[in-house]
């Protein structure tokens, strides 16, 4: 690992973001901090919201962009770029480096400046409170291994935006930097959860054994996020390092699809035209009623919830008619003096979709030949709520024991320092895709489709185009320190470079890059200086599929060059 002083990890979430930190050498001593205490809060993460002016200028992030916002007038909202929720605009899109993302105000900024400013904002932050934690002495970025957490359902090129957009907000200074650690979210979480005793998770007494003290456990790992539920499977090894058992598995059904069942609420309560009305108009109230809801969701008791309805929301219904005329046909919900009452069975229907969603992933996993799970894990913000431990003990609690760590919500950002420490500590993976890299190989008329038929220049070599070279299989384990090695020759006696696609699919195998349901995710290019040797030159690939980011090497072979590669998943 690079010579660092201090590990950070950085958990940037859809809904809410935090930091821990801790010196390299005393990792079992891991800071973090509290948010909003001057607005009279005391929270560990604060909202992952920022807010820029009409210019396009970085203003404020996390509480401070959320209460700058609801202050402005409606007319300087409109003009402002606020954006929430931001994080989901990278999970099953095609990325590119000039992406555009509608702010609040529905105009477009770019998706780079608003992730970049975000981390730009975490790193001066923990860099000041580490100031005040060590005496004063200050410490640079180049200091710290970063360690930023992205879910594990994402794709390669949104992993590799994070780390484009972690370089240009100067946490590091070099895209490949050996100081900037992607770590996946459940991985973190299973790293932390599986030295805690049995008194570190909720509702558990008595056993002190830890799950890495336990070789040959089993557990599923379900981080309930904002914006989406990750969902792994692990076995712990000998020496309490783990093997992944199972493809990562999950989607966007976290905590803000029950928001979105609310505000569906409300557009039926109000009507849809005077809600869309409200909304565009009043984008600052909407951001108070949506936060007022979020505070109150995950209620521990079996109790109604009461939303404040703000000024403009009640003048704009009252114009039309008397309020509670709105609720007359509503179940389980009501006026009740300024505010918008919802029973508990009410409350309870925003989240059955996002459960029932859950339990169905869990149950695949359940049914998967040769997997025996003793425990499910429940980590993440959203697993502070009851409704979403309760399902989840009535559906598996006969099969295997449920639990939640103590403060469920940071357990993957200090899980990512234990593993920003020791990346290794995730011993395999399991591919959740089939990886290929386009080639070419002698023409045969026999098994080659003619359209594929290719001469070089000087027509003394008759190739195949286009064909579809399998590097690892969908669902096959792949150790974290794995090397696949692949030789490849030049197709042109003067070729100056090599250049190799890789692809991805759900398939198992193809002939043809170009069959339905392959998928071009990357690129690189190789220099081949040597062209006074002709095709008599050759260069070797070696790929390690088993990390968190696909790593390879290119080794000219005729000049014995080795460079590390930077595979481009980003679309143009």
């Amino acid at each position: 690992m690079s010579d660092t002083f201090l590990i950070v990890a950085i958990d940037f979430g859809t809904t809410y973001s935090g930091y821990c930190f801790c010196l390299k050498s005393c990792t079992e001593q891991i800071r973090s901090v509290f948010w909003g205490m001057e607005h009279g809060l005391r929270t560990p993460k604060t909202p992952t919201c920022i807010l820029f002016n009409q210019e396009g200028d970085f203003q404020k992030f996390g509480y401070d962009a959320i209460l700058s916002y609801h202050r402005m007038s409606k007319r300087d909202a409109k003009k402002a770029y606020f954006f929430e929720n931001f994080k989901m605009e990278l999970y099953n899109k095609t990325i590119s480096s000039n992406l555009m993302i509608p702010a609040k105000n529905g105009e477009p900024l770019s998706a780079l400046k608003v992730f970049s400013e975000s981390l730009r904002y975490l790193k001066d932050h923990v860099l000041r409170t580490i100031k005040m934690h060590t005496s004063g002495r200050e410490f640079i970025a180049s200091d710290v291994t970063w360690v930023l957490t992205v879910p594990a359902i994402w794709n390669s090129a949104a992993k590799q935006f994070m780390r484009l957009a972690a370089t240009k907000a100067e946490l590091v200074l070099e895209l490949n930097s050996e100081n900037l650690i992607i770590a996946l979210e459940p991985e973190a979480a299973s790293v932390w959860c599986k030295q805690l005793p049995g008194n570190g998770f909720l509702a558990e007494e008595g056993s002190q054994e830890k799950l890495e003290q336990c070789s040959g456990t089993q557990y599923i790992v379900v981080d309930c996020g904002g914006g989406t539920i990750d969902i792994t499977v692990h076995k712990v090894l000998e020496g309490g390092y783990l093997q992944e058992l199972h493809k990562v598995s999950g989607g966007d059904m976290g905590g803000v699809s029950v928001d979105k069942k609310f505000k569906s609420f409300l557009r039926d309560i109000f009507q849809s035209d005077l809600w869309s009305k409200y909304e565009k108009e009043f984008p600052g109230e909407l951001q108070k009623i949506m936060y007022d809801f979020c505070a109150q969701k995950c209620v521990s008791e079996e109790q109604d919830i009461y939303i404040a309805c703000p000024y403009n929301l009640t003048r704009s219904a009252e114009e039309r008619h008397e309020i509670e005329i709105f609720f007359k046909h509503a179940e389980d919900a009501c006026w009740s003096d300024g505010t918008i009452k919802i029973g508990h069975r009410k409350l309870q229907t925003f989240f059955d979709d996002s459960l029932n969603k859950i339990v169905e992933q869990i149950k695949a996993i359940f049914s998967t030949p040769e997997i025996n799970i003793d425990y499910i894990l429940l980590v993440g913000g959203y697993a502070s709520s009851k409704f979403l431990r309760d399902k989840i003990h009535q559906e598996f609690s006969s099969s295997c024991r449920v639990l939640c760590p103590i403060d469920s919500q940071m357990a993957i950002v200090k899980g990512a320092i234990l593993f920003g420490n020791d990346p290794k500590i995730i011993a395999s993976r399991v591919s959740g895709l089939t990886y290929a890299i386009a080639c070419c190989a002698k023409f045969n008329p026999l098994i080659h489709r003619q359209d594929k038929r290719r001469v070089n220049k000087t027509g003394d070599y008759v190739y195949c185009k286009d064909l579809f070279k399998k590097l690892v299989e969908k669902g096959q384990s792949v150790a974290c320190n794995e090397v696949s090695e692949y030789i490849f020759g030049p197709i042109d006696d003067d070729q100056e470079a090599m250049f190799f696609c890789f692809y991805s699919t759900e398939r198992l195998d193809a002939t043809y890059v170009d069959e339905d349901g392959i998928k071009n995710i990357g690129s690189f290019s190789v220099p081949m200086p040597k062209v006074k040797l002709g095709r008599n030159r050759s260069v070797r690939v070696d790929v390690k599929f088993g990390l968190t980011e696909i790593q390879a090497t290119a080794t000219d072979l005729s000049s014995n060059e080795t460079q590390s590669i930077r595979l481009d998943f980003l679309t143009v």
